[in-house]
Parts: structure tokens; sequence; C-alpha cells
């Protein structure tokens, strides 16, 4: 079982910035895929980031509304897991959760959650 504890959220001006950090319990390079997600009040939770490590590659990838403005990127040293979020607007205010993959068969399935942490931008 993994345990993810998010921190670094907070409320924020419009085109402020925030930091997310995600402490994991395992190595991180034992997971098929880490990840952020978010969920904003009366939506669905949608994937925001991951990253994934196989081998010496690791693959970045993000969602449009994302792209350009957050940098997702690991600590293997610490097992920690971060978002910086730059140029941040009102409808990036959601709760983020960090998630971990776990292998199944062939498939990396999101297996594991965090407890979230609350950004909010006016």
């Amino acid at each position: 079982h993994v345990q993810l504890v998010e921190s670094g959220g907070g409320s924020v001006q419009d085109g402020g910035s925030l930091k997310l950090s995600c402490v994991a319990s395992v190595d991180i390079s034992s997971t098929c895929r880490m990840g952020w997600y978010r969920q904003a009040p009366g939506k669905e939770r949608e994937i925001v980031s991951s990253i994934s490590n196989v081998g010496k590659t690791t693959t970045r990838g993000y969602v449009d509304p994302a792209r350009g403005r957050f940098t997702i990127s690991q600590d293997k040293a610490t097992n920690t897991l971060y978002l910086q979020m730059n140029s941040l607007k009102s409808e990036d205010t959601a709760m983020y959760f960090c998630a971990a993959g776990r292998r199944e068969g062939t498939r990396c399935e999101w297996a594991f959650w965090g407890q979230g942490t609350q950004v909010t931008v006016s």
C-alpha cells in the first residue's frame, strides 16, 4: 500500500504561483506512474499532469489547461512529487490530489490517492 501526503495548497491572487508537494511512503521510482489530479466543486476529478519513469527515460504529460503554466517534477531521493503552478487563474481553483499508479498486468492503473490539498485562486 502506498501512502501519499500532499501539502502546499493555499489561497493566491489571479496570476500568482503555488508549488504543491506530495511525499510518498515508497520509492517513487517503483511506481509505474505518478501524477496530479484536481476536482473543482460540482465537477468530476480530472487529471492535470503525470510523470513516469521507464529505465532512464522520464516522461511528463499535461492536459491542455496546464501546459505551459504547470511543471511536474520529482525528487527520488526524498520520494517527493511536485507540481509548480504559475500564472494561476480562478478556474484552477480545486482540490488537488496526488496519485500513484500500480502495475496490473501490462497496464498502469491509478490505485493510490492522497487526501488532497486545496488551491483557491481569486
